[in-house]
């Protein structure tokens, strides 16, 4: 995997996609008591090998049960200088037993390139998709079938873990599930299993978090022998801590680890800030951009 295209992975990353495709270039609702309305933003840093390389911020809303996803994530320094890379995401949709998104759209971009997505579905199923420009047919990719565009999740609301446990937000349970996850030309999942609990400390949280494991299998969408495919699919160095959302029954990521060809990619929580009409934890800083540009998925 040359530079760009780990930096522009590792903006991936920090936008809920495992940076492993070298392609591209009525539901259960949850009951009122777990879906208590609350806002939750997280900034994260990001880091390349204990290098830090750039930030992002995760804004979560949950209303009953309906949900909104805002993410964003930017290199910073050198790396941004040279690079210009930025993205930025929303998703929308219903929680059941797992996010049920209805609208979705990504965009990332560097210097010198840039892929617009935008897809709709209804439950959970792509009923229209648009990549800008268009993916290039190098005729060595799997090809996606409609199968494969029903009961996914895209990047963004892959970020967001309704619990599947019954009971406490911090059971084990809530680590074990898989996320069948289609960025609007990739098709894969992402497979988490428990790892330990931790105890952590972060301005606006204290607490428990589900440490997970994750592994990543490509479906469709991908070009079988590419390295760097071959690559996520042995990797065995990725995983995600989960911590508990007040006053819901959701999980979002504290951190993400995902050990790459250039070394070990890290987006980490600097400050978490939950606030809405039970309890507040810290005062949010703000809405997200109500806007998403175009949206750049893989490298071609």
């Amino acid at each position: 995997m040359c530079a760009t295209r780990f930096l522009r992975a590792s903006l991936l990353a920090a936008l809920g996609v495992i940076p492993a495709s070298e392609g591209f270039a009525r539901p259960k609702a949850t009951s009122a008591r777990s879906a208590a309305p609350a806002t939750v933003t997280v900034d994260y840093g990001i880091a390349l090998a204990g290098i830090p390389i750039g930030t992002a911020q995760v804004s979560g809303q949950f209303e009953s049960a309906r949900y909104r996803m805002d993410v964003s994530a930017r290199l910073t320094g050198l790396v941004g200088a040279v690079t210009g890379g930025m993205g930025s995401a929303r998703a929308s949709g219903l929680i059941a037993e797992g996010p049920q998104p209805s609208a979705f759209a990504i965009s990332t971009k560097t210097s010198n390139s840039g892929i617009a997505v935008r897809m709709a579905l209804a439950r959970g199923n792509v009923t229209q998709s648009e990549v800008t420009p268009p993916l290039v047919d190098m005729g060595d990719r799997v090809p996606v079938t409609p199968a494969n565009k029903r009961g996914i999740v895209d990047p963004a609301s892959a970020l967001m873990m309704p619990a599947v446990s019954r009971g406490e937000l911090t059971d084990q349970a809530n680590c074990n599930r898989t996320i069948p996850v289609f960025d609007g030309a990739t098709r894969f999942n992402v497979v988490l299993s428990y790892g330990e609990t931790r105890h952590v400390e972060k301005p606006g949280y204290a607490g428990p978090v589900l440490v997970c494991n994750a592994r990543y299998q490509a479906i469709a969408g991908h070009r079988p022998d590419r390295p760097g495919v071959k690559f996520m699919e042995d990797n065995r160095d990725m995983s995600v801590w989960l911590a508990p959302v007040e006053g819901t029954r959701v999980l979002l990521p504290v951190r993400i680890a995902v050990r790459t060809t250039l070394g070990t990619n890290i987006i980490e929580a600097t400050r978490w800030n939950r606030s809405g009409p039970q309890t507040v934890t810290a005062q949010a800083d703000g809405q997200a951009s109500g806007q998403v540009a175009q949206a750049t998925l893989v490298d071609q």
